[in-house]
C-alpha cells in the first residue's frame, strides 16, 4: 500500500454552503475571494499582506477560488499556499534585473497573441483570465485585466499564420487559462487547429485542475478526447494542492487518454526543499501526472521575495536523483531572460575526461569510468 495520502479540505471556510453548490464550477468562480473585505472574513492578515492586497488592483488582480482558498492555513502566515496567492507589499519592489516580459514573448509575436520563438512550435495566448492568480505570474503584464498592457489576440490572423507556416507542428494553448472557456468555445479552437494538416499535436497549459477541479467534467473530457494527440500541462507547486478532488479530476483526464505533465516553479518558502519536492512528485505520479519541468522563477517584476538561488534548485535535483524513480524527477530549467527559451540546468556528474573517455560520479559520490570507443575496432 502507498504511504501517499490525499484529503479533501471541504467545507473549510464555507461550512454553510451546500455540496451541490460547492461541486459546481460556476459557483466556485462566482464566489472567488477578490477583495480585502472578503479575505479578512477568514484570515488575520500580516501588515505586508494587507498592504499588498490594497495595491493589487494596479498590477495583478487578486482572485482565489474557494476550493484553493480552503488549502490556506489560517494560523500560519508562512503557509505555502498563502505565499503563492495572497499579495504582499514586496510586489511593489523592483530589482534592476527584473523585467515586465522576462521570457521575451512580446518580441516574438508574428501576430498579436501568437508567440513563435522555437522553430517548430508556437504559444497561442487565447485569454487573459485565470480561475485564480499566482503572485509570481510570468504574464502579469497582461493577465487579470488590471495592468496597462492588454492581451489583444487577433484570432483570424493567428489561424492564418498557422495555416501558412508548415514548420509549426506543435501548438501550446495558454493565456490565462483556456479551460475557463465553455466546452463549445474551447472546441472551436481545438477543431480549427486540428484541421491544419501539419499540426501534429496540441497542448493545453492549465492550472484549472488545481484551482477548479470541478471544471473537469465528464462532458469536457469527452470533448477533449476527440482531438488526440492532445496533451495537458498542469501546474502544481506543493503537495497540499493535490487533494482528493484534484486527484479525481486528473483521473478523469487520464481516463480520457490525455497524457499530463506537471510544471512547477521553484519558490522560496513554498517548495524549495528536497522533502517537499519529493512528496510533490510522488503524489503527482499517483495522480498519473509525470513531473515535467521545475522552473527557476522568472525575473518578473516584484518577485524577488519568491525567488531562490540556482544552487538550491540544483541541490534539489541532486537530492532526487538516485533516491526516487526517474519518472519522478523533473528537468530543472531556466527560461533565458529576454527570450532565450528553456535552458536545462543539471548537477555536474562529469568528474573529468580521460584519454577520450569520461569519469562520472553517481548519486552516492562513487566514480565510474566509461571508455571512449576504440577507433581500430569501430567499423
Amino acid at each position: 500500500m502507498s504511504d501517499v495520502t490525499f484529503q479533501s479540505h471541504t467545507p473549510g471556510y464555507w461550512p454553510a454552503d451546500a455540496m451541490e453548490h460547492w461541486n459546481d464550477h460556476t459557483w466556485q468562480l462566482k464566489n472567488r475571494i477578490t477583495s480585502l473585505a472578503a479575505i479578512e472574513k477568514h484570515l488575520v492578515l500580516t501588515e505586508e499582506e494587507r498592504a499588498g492586497i490594497l495595491l493589487s488592483g494596479k498590477k495583478l488582480a487578486m482572485a482565489i477560488t474557494p476550493h484553493f482558498f480552503n488549502l490556506i492555513d489560517r494560523n500560519d502566515p508562512h503557509c505555502p499556499i498563502r505565499r503563492q496567492m495572497i499579495p504582499r507589499i514586496e510586489e511593489t519592489l523592483t530589482d534592476p534585473a527584473e523585467m515586465s516580459d522576462p521570457c521575451g514573448e512580446d518580441s516574438h509575436m508574428p501576430v498579436p497573441g501568437l508567440v513563435h520563438r522555437y522553430p517548430d512550435r508556437v504559444l497561442f495566448l487565447v485569454t487573459d483570465r485565470c480561475a485564480a492568480y499566482c503572485r509570481y505570474c510570468t504574464r502579469s503584464r497582461v493577465v487579470s485585466g488590471v495592468s496597462d498592457q492588454k492581451l489583444e489576440t487577433q484570432w483570424e490572423a493567428a489561424f492564418e499564420y498557422l495555416e501558412n507556416t508548415p514548420q509549426v507542428r506543435d501548438v501550446l494553448i495558454s493565456g490565462g487559462d483556456a479551460l475557463l472557456f465553455s466546452d463549445a468555445r474551447l472546441e472551436k479552437i481545438l477543431s480549427r487547429l486540428h484541421a491544419i494538416p501539419h499540426i501534429q499535436f496540441i497542448r493545453i497549459g492549465s492550472r484549472i485542475p488545481l484551482f477548479l477541479p470541478q471544471r473537469i467534467t465528464d462532458d469536457l473530457c469527452a470533448m477533449l478526447k476527440k482531438y488526440h494527440p492532445l496533451f495537458i500541462s498542469i501546474h502544481a507547486n506543493h503537495p497540499r494542492e493535490l487533494t482528493n478532488e484534484v486527484r479525481d479530476a486528473l483521473g478523469r483526464l487520464a481516463d480520457a487518454g490525455i497524457p499530463m505533465g506537471n510544471q512547477s516553479v521553484l519558490l522560496n518558502g513554498v517548495n524549495d526543499s528536497i522533502d517537499v519536492q519529493k512528496e510533490l512528485v510522488h503524489k503527482l505520479l499517483m495522480c498519473r501526472v509525470r513531473p515535467y519541468y521545475l522552473y527557476q522563477c522568472d525575473l518578473i517584476q516584484g518577485s524577488a521575495h519568491l525567488r531562490t538561488s540556482i544552487d538550491k534548485g540544483i541541490s534539489i535535483i541532486e537530492g532526487l536523483r538516485g533516491h526516487t524513480s526517474g519518472y519522478a524527477i523533473p528537468q530543472y530549467v531556466i527560461d533565458g531572460p529576454g527570450g532565450g527559451g528553456k535552458i536545462p540546468i543539471n548537477p555536474d556528474y562529469v568528474v573529468r575526461h580521460d584519454n577520450g573517455g569520461i569519469v562520472l560520479r553517481n548519486y552516492e559520490g562513487k566514480q565510474f569510468e566509461y571508455p571512449a570507443p576504440d577507433p581500430l575496432k569501430t567499423p
